[in-house]
């Protein structure tokens, strides 16, 4: 498991023991993204491995660490869970089971049974988003922004190599690039809780001008055509 953190201390200690009583035995990485609480100390003492950056460099930047990270040490699967308790651990599983089918597993907040809503501008930016993504992939991709996820073998491989360190680059840019390189994405409905401590780094008006300027962007591209994976992502 990789947690990406940020000035957590108050929540990474709840998030580590949920995850481990809900996948025993799993190893967990915390990524620790320049902050400048205790999130390090308290996420060692919870029992995690930490990598520590020097300075804060964004969830995309922080995760690509936990795929280096995992490529060096031989993982065969790894799951982005979010340091401030928005993810339900009890579908740890169900999106891992996933990759069985899949290279990337995106667990999505938006079916019959959830809860959680978007709306307004943001929520719009996320639905043509989610057109364009799912014109360039083989199934539908309805929560592009979701940072509860896994990754194989051969996504681990790629994102070793290629991962988008911008904003949002962990989630939209990701997808893309797999999907453009000619990985396997699915979905798996997920719940997710609303962030209990801390702030979001941006507001909602600037995620939806991201997010329509992404979408622009990858319709731009999308339309040369997927590219075929090539070396150790094949």
């Amino acid at each position: 498991m990789a947690i990406p953190a940020w000035n957590e201390e108050a929540s990474i200690v709840d998030v580590i023991m949920k995850v481990g009583s809900h996948q025993p035995g799993v190893d967990i990485l915390v990524v620790d993204d320049g902050s400048t609480d205790d999130t390090a100390v308290r996420a060692r003492g919870a029992g995690a491995t930490v990598i520590s950056l020097p300075f804060n460099v964004g969830v995309g930047g922080a995760m690509r660490t936990a795929f280096l990270f995992a490529k060096r040490e031989g993982y065969q699967a790894i799951v982005q869970v979010d340091a401030d308790g928005q993810h339900d651990p009890a579908d740890l599983q169900r999106v891992l089971d996933g990759l069985s089918e899949a290279d990337i597993v995106v667990g999505t907040r938006f079916h019959p049974e959830s809860t959680y809503f978007v709306g307004g501008p943001r929520r719009w930016a996320m639905v043509l988003l989610s057109k364009a993504l799912t014109s360039m992939n083989k199934g539908t991709i309805s929560d592009p922004t979701s940072g509860f996820r896994s990754a194989g073998p051969r996504a681990i491989s790629l994102f070793a190599l290629e991962y988008p360190a911008d904003y949002l680059g962990d989630t939209v840019g990701s997808l893309a690039i797999a999907i453009r390189r000619g990985l396997v994405v699915h979905e798996t409905p997920v719940t997710m809780y609303f962030r209990q401590f801390g702030r979001p780094s941006k507001n909602a008006v600037w995620s939806a001008l991201y997010l329509g300027r992404a979408t622009l962007a990858i319709v731009a591209t999308g339309l040369k055509g997927n590219q075929t994976p090539r070396g150790d992502v094949a």
